[in-house]
């Protein structure tokens, strides 16, 4: 297993090497590149299983590397700075830490490429459940007052549980009541939503920006008024971050 290293520091990157052999005895380090130019030309020639790397470097971005080569490798990014998330998990980014890290961050980044590259084999059990799975609804029934409306899924925003009643803001600021549990819609409305707790269901398309909040949590801020914070606990940050730049 051929791991590649970018960081412009020499003894963060000496400390990284030895969080990384430290995890796995029989991977091998293959090149600590310093810099984008020397990453770029490096990498016109070579390849790797795994890279981790620093984001701002002397001469620039990481992210030009994995652009301007399209590379098929994934990417633990490692950084002093939380700007960059979403824009990484854009550049073959599957992990994302923040320095200063130690050496269980680096065991659980390994952790979860393992499990991502074990899910890339076959699984025809999942792929038969996948197909019989129903399809998306392209449409749900509210109740407002004495009528029943039909209501495009694509035009919800956020569904949300309020004193245990389930209701949906559209992007026209409306609000309905639906019957429907909240598990039951979350099944049903396609992947273009998610679940982000117990008592949101968010639309990709609602959601303006993403703010990084206390321990580590996520904070969704949306393109509709809505008075309560919608968090993503720090432990389904990834996967949620790979959800939102998904087409």
């Amino acid at each position: 297993m051929n791991v590649v290293i970018i960081e412009d520091e020499k003894n963060l990157a000496e400390e990284l090497q030895h969080y990384i052999l430290s995890a796995r005895k029989e991977w091998t380090v293959v090149k600590i590149l310093p810099s984008v130019k020397q990453a770029l030309a490096w990498f016109e020639t070579n390849t790797c299983q795994l890279v981790f790397s620093d984001i701002q470097l002397g001469d620039g971005l990481s992210f030009e590397i994995f652009h301007h080569l399209k590379l098929n490798v994934p990417v633990i990014f490692c950084t002093a700075f939380n700007e960059y998330a979403i824009q990484a998990f854009k550049n073959n980014g599957i992990d994302y830490i923040l320095k200063p890290y130690g050496q269980t961050l680096i065991n659980d980044a390994i952790a979860h490429y393992e499990s991502l590259r074990q899910s890339i084999s076959p699984d025809y059990h999942t792929i038969i459940q996948l197909l019989q799975k129903p399809t998306a609804t392209s449409r749900l029934l509210v109740s407002l007052r004495d009528k029943i409306i039909p209501i495009k899924t694509e035009d919800i925003a956020l569904f949300y549980i309020h004193h245990g009643q389930v209701s949906l803001i559209d992007f026209e600021q409306h609000i309905y009541m639906i019957s429907q549990p909240l598990d039951e819609l979350e099944a049903t409305v396609g992947p273009g939503f998610y679940r982000a707790d117990r008592q949101h269901l968010v639309n990709r398309k609602a959601i303006r920006d993403v703010s990084q909040s206390l321990g580590r949590k996520l904070l969704l801020n949306l393109l509709v008024e809505y008075n309560e914070a919608v968090m993503i606990r720090k432990e389904k940050a990834t996967e949620f971050l790979e959800w939102l730049i998904k087409d």
